[in-house]
């Protein structure tokens, strides 16, 4: 395996996140671990039932090193067996609750897992594969001929199993592709995850009454990297099962949320409930945001009405570079995602691999202390992945495009496999759609790039419009089109009801343009 070697903070980690979290359970043995709907779980609770998870794990011949797969909803039972597969030495592989069938199968028979925890929600989803895939099957909420999850920790040692876990052992498993293709495995070690818990009391993961609420999904980055951090300080984990922006505000202010985690299109839903400001949101101390670039306009809206600090995070799930924003110290620089993080490289490189002058676009890459060990098996995606600079050092590619203002914050720009080629000359999407959203029918947008046979490909504008709007397609598309650069305007505009997304929030461009290029026998 391709060996990556990121660089040291001053104080690098020292203990794994569970040995932290078995510190957090002794700590606070009476105080609630996990919430979800009604079911709450103190640490003493949850952490004997971590146990549990670990033993029964061990007892069906998991050991050190194997797979756990798991498809369900968020809920106390996921973090029971998210922390118990670490504890029992083995790598969590949560898996993505939209992909299809044939993607998941995959997954399960890359990784090889030994288990595959299933929840009854997913059960038409998993159906068409159970039988192929080698993993025994526990059945989370729901009977049938097959290992029933409360059972299994009925049967099991609720003591500790000990099993010595290193920074250098392998943590979890993240699949970034659910769709078509070879499946990617992310693969994290624990050195990567404990690097990451130096956040955790600078944030105020461990004051007395630290409430967190995650309303993402636990198979992806965005949540884990909030999840974990609010264990290690020791606080409440309140979780969603599914996102809705009034029922997320109504836990706020029941719960007395100090910290939460949410994607750039959560903020908006939230923001643009009708009674917002009748909530009392006062308890809020840190907001946090990243997966997506967050508008400049929506933050504005966020630090004028939503109480706490906002933090926005740039990074990959793959790791490499990382941008923090703190958006209530700099409300200068919203339109950025930020300047780098303590001990966060990033350079902008050209097309010829060559690092880019500041202001100049090209793609980024960076390292920090929290990068990825490689793609699961597959060091030949792994290569491809890195750059290395002249002095031999390993920078992670992203496949995003930016640059940097004259102050050190960097600017998105595209992605770099988004970005249009029309006429020879280069169009990022993101300017465009910016210009879109400016208007005020439209409440989201998305800029493609389709075949054109003058062209090779033109630039087209998908939008929702707000209810009430009367205005049509090519109004909104002329009204774009008179702030834009000649060699930049749209061919057209069409309306859409919604956007596809992906469940953090990401608009999936490439289902928008599969239907334009299929139509002219055109590879994408």
């Amino acid at each position: 395996m391709i060996r990556i070697t990121p660089p040291t903070p001053d104080n690098p980690p020292r203990e794994t996140v569970n040995d932290m979290i078995r510190a957090s359970a002794a700590r606070n043995p009476g105080r609630e671990a996990v919430v979800c709907g009604d079911t709450r779980r103190t640490w003493a609770e949850f952490d004997e039932r971590v146990n549990s998870v670990a033993n029964a794990l061990i007892g069906m011949g998991v050991q050190k090193g194997d797979r756990v797969a798991m498809l369900a909803p968020n809920s106390v039972e996921y973090a029971e067996v998210f922390i118990g597969t670490l504890r029992a030495g083995a790598i969590i592989t949560p898996l993505s609750t939209l992909a299809a069938s044939e993607a998941l199968e995959k997954m399960l028979i890359d990784c090889g897992a030994k288990v595959f925890f299933l929840a009854d929600q997913y059960r038409d989803l998993a159906a068409p594969f159970l039988q192929a895939i080698p993993a025994r099957t526990v059945a989370m909420d729901f009977d049938a001929d097959l290992p029933r999850y409360e059972d299994m920790l009925a049967q099991a040692d609720a003591g500790d199993p000990a099993i010595p876990v290193t920074l250098d052992d392998p943590c979890n498993l993240i699949y970034s592709s659910g769709t078509t293709g070879t499946p990617k495995g992310i693969l994290h070690n624990h050195w990567m995850r404990a690097a990451q818990m130096s956040r955790v009391e600078p944030n105020g993961y461990t004051d007395d009454d630290a409430r967190t609420l995650i309303s993402t999904p636990l198979y992806s980055n965005t949540t884990i990297v909030c999840f974990l951090p609010a264990m290690v300080g020791g606080g409440t984990v309140h979780l969603m099962p599914k996102f809705d922006a009034r029922g997320y505000l109504e836990i706020v202010q029941a719960e007395r949320i100090t910290h939460t985690m949410l994607v750039p299109v959560q903020y908006k839903r939230i923001m643009d409930v009708p009674d917002f400001d009748s909530f009392d949101l006062t308890s809020m101390r840190r907001k946090f945001s990243t997966s997506a670039p967050l508008r400049a306009d929506v933050k504005a809206d966020v630090l004028a009405r939503f109480p706490g600090k906002l933090i926005e995070y740039y990074g990959l799930t793959e790791g490499g570079g990382v941008t923090v924003l703190v958006a209530d110290e700099q409300p200068d620089k919203l339109h950025t995602v930020g300047s780098p993080a303590e001990f966060s490289e990033i350079r902008i490189i050209g097309d010829d691999g060559k690092p880019l002058p500041q202001g100049e676009v090209g793609e980024i890459v960076g390292r920090s202390p929290t990068m990825m060990s490689g793609y699961f098996g597959r060091d030949d995606l792994t290569a491809d992945y890195i750059w290395t600079d002249a002095d031999g050092t390993q920078f992670f590619r992203s496949g995003d495009m930016g640059s940097f203002d004259k102050d050190g914050f960097l600017v998105l720009s595209d992605r770099k496999k988004d970005m249009i080629i029309s006429g020879g000359l280069n169009i990022y999407a993101n300017d465009l759609e910016l210009v879109l959203l400016s208007d005020p029918d439209v409440t989201d947008a998305a800029v493609i790039g389709v075949p054109s046979d003058e062209w090779g490909e033109t630039p087209l504008g998908l939008v929702v419009l707000r209810a009430g709007a009367t205005r049509g397609a090519d109004d909104i598309c002329k009204a774009a089109n008179t702030r834009l650069g000649k060699s930049h305007r749209l061919s057209a505009v069409e309306i859409r009801d919604e956007l596809p997304r992906s469940p953090i929030g990401k608009i999936l461009k490439r289902e928008l343009r599969i239907p334009y290029w299929e139509a002219t026998g055109r590879k994408i």
